[in-house]
Order: C-alpha cells, then structure tokens, then sequence
C-alpha cells in the first residue's frame, strides 16, 4: 500500500526469529529505514531497487536523531512510497516506535505495526534462563537501563524494584549497571540476588556473564562487557547453568570462513550456523556460463547419437539443464542416454530434472567414475562429458584409454571472486578467523591468489584448514597450505562432521 509505513520489529539478531509478515514487509517496500541492531542479513530480502537508509544508534552515535529519523519517514511516505522501517526487537519495548507513529498521525499518514521478538525475553531464553518459572516467579517486570537511577527526578520506583519477588529485566543498561546494583542493594534487594548479562543474545557473538548484585560489577568489568546487553536480576538466574543450550553447541563462537561460490554456499552456511559457527561468507569463485555456446548447443542437438552422458558436479547439471531448456528441450532429450554422476548431491539434483543416474560410486572423485566403468563396456562408446572448463584431465584421459570417444565440452567456467580480499584480509590481520574451509581445488587456487605472498605464512599462522577431500586437500598442500581437517566423506555434511570431530577432539 503507498502511503504507508509498516513499523517492523526485526527481533533480537537471530534472522530466523524474523516473523514471516515482518519478510513481506521488508519485501515489498520501496524504501528501508533499518537500525543499528536490525541484522543487516536481513535487508537480503529488499527489493534490488529499494532505498536502504541506515538510522542506527549506537553508544550515544546517532546517524540521526529521532526527529530527523520522524521526519525522514513522513517524507518518504508522503512521496508515496512504501517505507518499512525496520527496528530492533519490537517496536513498543523501548523502540520509541510510539513517538514514530504520533509524527506520521500529525500527517494523517496510514501506518502498522508488526511486532517483532523483543530481546528482553529472546536472549535470556538462549541464555538459558527462563524469565518465569513456577518454583521461583510468575511475575516479569521490563525496565530501561538507560536511565540514570542516580538524577533528581528519576521516573523508575526502586523500592518498588527491590521489594518486587518477580524477574527485572533491564534493556540498554550495561553502561549504567554500577548505579542499577547499588539502587537496588540501598532499596533493601539482596547483595545475594543472582543477576547474569547476556551480550548480542541469539547470535553467534553471545556472551554470558554471571555473579551476584555484589560481584556482577566486577565480573562484567573483568569479561570487558559491553552494550548491548540485557541484564536480567532475580533467582531465575540460577536455572542458566543446567538449562543453557546455544553456547553448548559445537562450534559456538567458531569463526568460519565459507570459501564457496555465492549460490552453493548456503546448505554449507546453515549447517554450520545451526552447530554455533559464526560464518563469514566470502566467495572466491564464481560460476559462469561460456561466452560461446555452440559447441554445447551442437551436443545437446545431437543428444541420440551419445550413448553415455557424465556429471561431476552440480553446476555441471544445472548449466547444462539450464541450456537444454532454453533449447526448447526437456528431460526427455536424455530418453535414450545412460547416466553417470560423481557424489550424491550431484545426483540428487540429476533426479530433480526427473532423471535417476545409473552409475553413483560410492567415492566421490573422478577415479571413482573410472573405476564403475570397468564393469561397463564403454569401448566405440560416445561418451558426454559437460563440466568446468577447468576441470582435471584425469576423467576423459583414462575412459579414452577404455576405448570411449569423448565429447568434453564447458557448461561453465569457475572464475576467481576478488571483491572480498580486503576484507578478508583486514580479518585474517585481526586474528579474527579460526577457521577456512576449501570445498574444492578451485576455492584452493583463487583463495591463494587473494593473499599477498609476501604474507601467507604469516596471516595464516594460526588458522586451522579444512578440506573436502583428498584432490583438495592435495592443491592445498601443493599451495603451501597446512591442512588440519579432511572430511572422510566428502561432501558438505561429510566435511561439517569432521569439523565438528575436530573441535570435539580439541576439547
């Protein structure tokens, strides 16, 4: 609807804790207002063409101040766009989305409000601290911490506070948790009264510190906390220790460099964030179609004439559906071929097309191919080859060998993905990565143009590296490479397992 503001509560920083009305929102509008604590994953769901306006505040910097970020959606609206603006948590817990709607009023400008999962309640939960539990409290009491309980005309009750058997939940209140202790403990609470911070809740940056109103100060001070917390005071606290569950996941904390091409990497991303990891995704390949089809288009015209067609990879499948199909053909094209597939994903995605493969070996590498064709007469046989350009010679070398004619043409091309060196390397500098995952020669090779080789040795000194397989583990270890992990199966599950092994064995 033009016209309208949707206020979105973006929840606690966990993406999956978005509500699915809060993704439409964020879909269909022209313009986004996010915040500093709106996870910035989430604006991948906004329009190619939407406005992103960043309005964050953090720490007392104010990219603008409420009345400019006020003014900024009347404005917006009144040009008659769709304006969301997207809020940390929930709009109504301490979002100031009340004095955002009373400006649109004053307008006569339509609005809704979608509440999001507030971080009061979300990150003491994957704390592992229930906020109401029958043996301790059935009441629950939200406070902004940003107040300094210590001025004149302070609006928060602090007898009532201390005398109160119930939760306080504190918001935006780490900064001043000294005063919050002390107006507490000189209001008759307990020095006893179990209290716990819990900083960047629902992410994989959460941490967890306990103690009690006369060490919390101390404990905080010595962990170096800082905003933004939630801080959570009552005997509740005292369930974190047996009930805790997200940080005993494990990878938890576990930086982890994601090195596969953009459109695969996300089953690999989600498995890894499901165990703890804190994935960082930076492509260094991409996939890419051959500037000259001909010669695949010559193959798919010709499919009758072969009598095998092979496929090592995804990609492999997916650029040669892909033209078969703006060929006007189908799967039908393939009625009298038989079919060959290297690893179970690559035939999984086959029988998506409608197609199951006749040979899957049970290794996934191209040897394994070869050595399923031993029991197969393959000599006079044409033989279809559509993969990389540039794959390894291994494959068509040895079935040429067995007698096959065959047709090796490039579905697609793997090409080095630059744009994310810098960044890559300002991390690797910070000593902010644990771990690198290579997923296939090709992430091996570009991943090592990407660093200086003046400084290798060095900004790799202390990061641990993973491989899929032994052809990529080999090219790591060509490159300089030292590899600490290697999938026994070699496929994403299989690779995230010996991870997972490897950091369980650590420990």
């Amino acid at each position: 609807m033009k016209n309208k503001v949707y206020l979105v509560g973006a929840g606690p920083g966990d993406t999956g804790l978005l509500t699915l009305k809060g993704k439409a929102c964020i879909e269909i509008a022209d313009v986004i207002v996010y915040d500093y604590l709106s996870a910035d994953e989430l604006l991948k769901y906004a329009r190619k063409d939407a406005e992103l306006i960043y309005a964050g505040k953090k720490g007392g910097d104010h990219t603008l101040t409420q009345t400019q970020i006020n003014n900024l959606l009347v404005e917006k609206a009144r040009q008659g766009h769709t304006v969301t603006r997207l809020k940390g948590g929930d709009p109504f817990i301490f979002g100031r989305g009340g004095e955002e709607i009373e400006a649109l009023l004053e307008e006569g400008l339509a609005y809704e409000v979608v509440p999001g999962v507030t971080s009061a309640i979300a990150a003491p939960a994957y704390a592992g601290i229930p906020l109401t539990h029958r043996k301790f409290t059935s009441t629950v009491t939200f406070i902004t911490g940003h107040e300094d309980p210590t001025k004149k005309d302070s609006s928060i009750n602090w007898k009532a506070l201390a005398q109160i058997s119930g939760t306080l939940v504190f918001l935006m209140g780490v900064k001043n948790l000294p005063n919050i202790v002390a107006s507490l403990q000189k209001n008759g609470m307990s020095a006893d009264t179990p209290v716990a911070l819990v900083r960047w809740g629902t992410t994989t940056r959460q941490q967890a510190v306990t103690g009690t109103l006369s060490t919390i100060v101390e404990n905080v001070n010595a962990a170096g906390l800082k905003a933004p917390c939630i801080i959570v005071v009552g005997d509740v606290v005292s369930l974190r220790e047996k009930m805790k569950w997200f940080e005993n996941r494990p990878l938890f904390g576990k930086k982890i460099v994601v090195t596969r091409a953009r459109t695969q990497a996300s089953d690999m991303i989600a498995r890894l964030t499901e165990l703890g990891a804190d994935c960082l995704e930076y492509p260094v390949i991409k996939t890419i179609p051959p500037q000259d089809f001909s010669l695949l288009d010559t193959a798919i015209n010709a499919l009758n004439t072969y009598d095998w067609i092979i496929f090592t990879s995804v990609n492999g499948v997916e650029f040669f559906f892909n033209r078969l199909l703006k060929k006007g053909k189908d799967a039908r094209a393939l009625g009298t071929l038989k079919t060959a597939c290297i690893g179970p994903v690559t035939a999984q995605r086959l029988k998506s097309y409608g197609i199951n493969t006749d040979i899957l070996p049970d290794s996934f590498r191209a040897e394994s191919i070869i050595s399923a064709f031993n029991a197969e007469t393959v000599a006079g046989k044409r033989i279809l080859l559509p993969r990389a350009a540039e794959a390894r010679p291994i494959l068509p070398e040895e079935l040429s060998k067995m007698g096959a004619v065959i047709d090796e043409i490039a579905a697609y091309h793997t090409i080095n993905d630059t744009k994310n060196a810098d960044p890559l390397i300002h991390q690797l500098e910070q000593g902010d990565i644990d771990l690198i995952t290579f997923t296939s020669s090709s992430t091996v090779t570009n991943f090592k143009k990407l660093i200086p080789a003046d400084r290798f040795d060095s900004l790799l000194k202390n990061v641990t590296i993973a491989s899929i397989g032994p052809i990529t583990n080999e090219t790591a270890e060509n490159n300089g490479f030292s590899v600490h992990i290697e999938a026994e199966s070699y496929t994403i599950p299989g690779l995230c397992d010996a991870i997972v092994s490897y950091y369980s064995n650590d420990k």
